[in-house]
């Protein structure tokens, strides 16, 4: 029998009651960089394992006070954030939900107001983001505002930086009780800068080459799969996105490499953007062969499950897991404004849009007041 949308999988140590998965989505809700009680509710609500999310990725977790890139995101540094992020954890499991989280820095992708002592951000070339990004001014109002120039990062200072990724990985899951721990190599963030020839410039062993420029993010994944274990990994990939002022002339040979090294270390997935993040599945002038990446992927052993992204609905979602192109599926903004999605895809809707207004920073409205179906 072909499995569904609704069938169990067990991706490396996560057992999933469905194949329906949230997505991460930032939404600027935790006050400070610590999690709250409002958000405790949110992926409560999407939690259930039959009505909701059979895996929930949290949204980006800054790894350190460096990584931020965006005004009250959540943190994994400080005892106060992993204490916030446990009450989450204990929630989702209470009601037999599962939750990984995302590890996150933003490199470039930042603001002066956002750093350490009003720094620059830290990049893999001093080549400015053309992007921008939240902050929250002094009276409490919320702006996009154009990214602040970086500075590039000294080779010294990578060895600390693969460290604090399996650092936070480690609070994630052995202090704030995450299932497993999503490597955030996407969207034009730091580990994507490294590996994108738009964004490193570099001439020392973390740029030129697609080895070297690879090196970073499987340095990374290397030690954060040390640090938890592989089988409670994943990481999340975008070979082809535009988003926040990335590019990459050639992306199949880049990728083809990259999913041939990772296929070695036991991830429990691998989570695909498939075009342009959050818009349309073909990106003009890049085209990318995405089922090759995935044949690569096993033909190298790489046995975790292969999660697709981006502008699937439940009739393609479907279809992508009956055919056994994709073992999951992940669904953005349609769990903001939906979070019993699987339910409704079970029933066949009905379905609701998204506020756009509020999907970043604010309160309850847009973010814990969206109706579920009767029960």
């Amino acid at each position: 029998m072909k499995p569904t949308l609704f069938s169990p999988l067990r991706a490396g140590a996560l057992d999933l009651s469905n194949r329906v998965v949230m997505a991460p989505l930032t939404r600027n809700r935790a006050t400070g960089t610590v999690p709250t009680p409002l958000m405790v509710k949110y992926y409560l609500q999407r939690a259930d394992p039959v009505r909701g999310a059979g895996l929930i990725v949290s949204e980006g977790a800054i790894i350190n006070p460096q990584a931020q890139g965006y005004a009250d995101v959540p943190g994994l540094f400080r005892t106060e954030q992993l204490d916030g992020w446990k009450q989450i954890t204990r929630a989702v499991h209470a009601v037999g939900g599962k939750i990984v989280c995302q590890l996150w820095h933003v490199g470039r992708l930042s603001h002066t107001l956002l750093q350490p002592g009003g720094g620059a951000p830290v990049a893999p070339s001093a080549i400015r983001a053309d992007a921008r990004t939240y902050v929250i001014d002094a009276e409490g109002h919320g702006s996009f505002v154009p990214t602040s120039e970086p500075r590039a990062l000294q080779r010294h200072e990578i060895p600390d930086l693969v460290h604090d990724y399996a650092a936070a990985a480690r609070n994630a899951v052995q202090s704030a009780g995450f299932d497993g721990v999503e490597i955030h190599g996407a969207n034009g963030y730091l580990l994507e800068q490294f590996l994108k020839s738009s964004a490193n410039q570099r001439t020392d062993d973390y740029g030129g080459s697609i080895e070297n420029r690879a090196r970073l993010m499987l340095e990374v994944t290397r030690a954060v799969a040390d640090a938890v274990g592989h089988d409670r990994v994943g990481i999340r990939l975008s070979p082809v996105t535009p988003a926040n002022g990335i590019s990459e002339a050639n992306p199949q040979p880049l990728f083809d490499y990259l999913i041939r090294q990772l296929a070695p270390l036991g991830l429990a997935y691998v989570h695909v953007i498939e075009g342009a993040t959050g818009g349309p599945r073909e990106v003009p002038g890049c085209p990318f062969d995405y089922a090759a990446l995935k044949a690569a992927y096993r033909q190298a052993g790489g046995h975790g499950a292969w999660m697709v992204n981006n502008g699937y609905n439940p009739q393609s979602a479907a279809s992508a897991i009956a055919s056994g192109y994709a073992d999951l599926v992940s669904f953005g903004k349609p769990f903001i404004s939906m979070p019993d999605l699987t339910e409704r895809m079970r029933r066949g809707g009905p379905y609701q849009g998204v506020d756009q207004a509020t999907m970043f920073g604010g309160g309850v409205k847009g973010y814990t007041d969206y109706p579920a179906l009767p029960a």
